[in-house]
């Protein structure tokens, strides 16, 4: 029996990369049109995908509540399984990895707001709701040139050089979007035998800059030389530059080491197989500089059994 998904936010990063696994999967794909009634868009759907992020942190104490309200009404009206891609912010600072266990101690306002909309998703299962938050790292999506890594990290690469925004030796998170989207299709597959609310991390690849730039170099057969992300430019821009102001109160991920706990997706999906960061980065690099891959970076895949 064909399944319908009603994605909200199809033109970005997750959503887009939804969409396209959706579809390849066999679902009937339904983009949300802004402006319109979102409860009756997702009458019919088996799966709504809240995807939609306003741009550049822009209002978040008021716009994320009205989306969440909106999703939950939504779904509870439809029947639809609500499926949200969740970020780190709700752990703040501490001690990773992290996983569904552990506590939500935001340290920034933006966390705040998201372990809030958490929790409004989850007492709405007390109501018949039931809902996917699959929490991923830092986005990679070679797909969109709006991504923190195309637009800041690797903009240069085409020149031998990339940006570091972390501290030396802080190891982050980091999904690659592809795989969290089929990830996302898999769990949607099997949302029946799930929780009312699974809180499900996606561990994706774990790395310090520093490993990126070797990976990057074994592919290109060249020195990268890394520069460091101005964050002071930030801090100055920020009394008139919203998303300054809003990127510099996340600073502290870029200082944390910290990892996702991969052992709740492995027991769902024990036959999930991430992309290896060689082809990860290889894809960035067919995106931004294509002609920087050596022979024998195009044939690394080959040779670590992809």
């Amino acid at each position: 029996m064909t399944q319908t998904v009603l994605i909200l936010g199809a033109s970005g990063h997750f959503g887009s990369q939804a969409a396209r696994a959706f579809a390849a999967a066999g679902w009937v794909v339904k983009p949300f049109q802004r402006g319109t009634d979102m409860t009756a868009a997702a009458m019919g759907a088996d799966l709504i995908v809240n995807a939609l992020n306003p741009p550049s942190y822009h209002a978040w104490d008021r716009l994320i509540p009205q989306i969440t309200a909106q999703v939950i009404a939504a779904g509870l009206a439809s029947g639809a399984t609500v499926l949200v891609p969740g970020n780190v912010y709700v752990y703040g600072d501490q001690p990773g990895p992290w996983g569904p266990n552990t506590p939500h101690r935001p340290v920034a306002r933006k966390g705040t707001i998201r372990a809030q909309m958490e929790a409004d998703y989850r007492a709405a299962t007390d109501r018949g709701l039931r809902v996917i938050l699959l929490r991923g790292g830092d986005f990679i999506d070679p797909a969109s040139l709006k991504s923190f890594w195309n637009m800041v990290a690797l903009k240069s690469i085409a020149k031998g050089r990339i940006t570091n925004a972390c501290a030396p030796g802080t190891t982050r998170a980091y999904a690659y979007l592809p795989d969290m989207a089929r990830a996302a299709v898999a769990l949607a597959d099997r949302r029946a035998t799930l929780p009312d609310f699974a809180d499900i991390p996606f561990a994706g690849h774990a790395l310090r800059f520093e490993d990126i730039a070797a990976h990057l170099e074994r592919l290109t057969g060249q020195k990268m030389h890394m520069t460091p992300f101005m964050w002071w430019f930030m801090r100055l821009a920020s009394p008139f530059w919203e998303l300054a102001r809003e990127l510099s109160e996340m600073r502290y991920l870029f200082n944390t080491s910290h990892s996702l706990d991969p052992a709740p997706l492995a027991a769902l999906l024990p036959d999930f197989r991430p992309t290896p960061l060689d082809d990860v980065l290889r894809a960035e690099l067919a995106a931004l500089a294509p002609n920087l891959l050596t022979p024998q970076g195009r044939s690394i895949s080959a040779q670590t059994g992809r």
